[in-house]
């Protein structure tokens, strides 16, 4: 009589955090039929990088980012997702805006739950996750409440949760902070740096805040500011690391911030 193997069960695997994506704009022209709001624009996103965008109010900042969403087609170029066209909305691209759009009769844990139930995963497990990502922006326990009794700051906080749940491969968010008084913001700017330190994700944070693009981005891109050969991005610059609010008195960053505000004619 043979034995059977003896079966051993291992280690749990390990679930590895969603790869960022390449985003990548070459020649584009964006906005919509009649209005074109940014021209010849080239931008090249890497996979993981976190790209603040800044420019004069009006320049198209919203515009890239729903372009880069796939609510807007591009009117012309290339507007590509790892070399392919984007060409409609994807849950790879999580878009978050400044008002904090959630749905306000269903619970904040509920919130969070929506875009797992969509991927059609089990009530159990959307919920444990949704829990998961409530302790990680800091409101564990706080899951059962409505987005009307929490403050504003917290409902972002949801917010962010929301859209990191569905493990996206590029998060694009338009001033999602604006809204905020200055220390409801430092403290959202830190977590958000917190939060997504191991995702992988790629983001695309646009900003009027210089010193926010300064604090947050691997690069901030000035939009809007190009001569010669349309309005597309001026310059794409390098910021200064590590990641720290005390450095704003660095002479690298002090002498960025004093490029990027030239930049917006400040």
């Amino acid at each position: 009589m043979t034995t059977p193997p003896e079966t051993t069960v291992g280690p749990a695997p390990v679930l590895t955090p969603p790869r960022g994506t390449r985003l990548t704009l070459r020649d584009a022209s964006i906005g919509r039929q009649g209005a074109v709001v940014l021209d010849g624009l080239e931008l090249d996103v890497a996979p993981g990088e976190i790209l603040t965008v800044v420019g004069p109010s009006g320049c198209g900042k919203s515009t890239l980012l729903r372009t880069l969403a796939g609510l807007l087609p591009p009117l012309g170029g290339e507007v590509e997702q790892d070399g392919r066209p984007i060409t409609a909305p994807h849950a790879e691209r999580a878009l978050i805006f400044q008002d904090d759009a959630l749905l306000p009769w269903r619970t904040l844990r509920a919130n969070v739950e929506l875009p797992l139930a969509i991927q059609g995963l089990r009530r159990r497990e959307r919920r444990a996750q949704a829990e998961g990502w409530l302790e990680r922006v800091g409101l564990g326990g706080h899951g059962a409440k409505l987005p009307h009794r929490v403050s504003g700051g917290q409902r972002q906080r949801v917010q962010l949760a929301r859209a990191l749940a569905g493990e996206p491969r590029a998060v694009l968010m338009d001033e999602p902070f604006g809204a905020l008084d200055a220390q409801t913001r430092a403290g959202m700017q830190q977590l958000l740096a917190d939060v997504l330190r191991g995702t992988g994700a790629t983001v695309v944070f646009v900003t009027h805040d210089v010193d926010e693009a300064l604090f947050l981005g691997d690069r901030v891109a000035l939009l809007g500011t190009g001569t010669g050969t349309g309005t597309g991005t001026g310059r794409v610059l390098d910021v200064p690391r590590p990641r720290d609010r005390t450095s704003h008195g660095d002479p690298a960053t002090v002498e960025l911030r004093r490029t990027v505000l030239t930049s917006l004619g400040a």
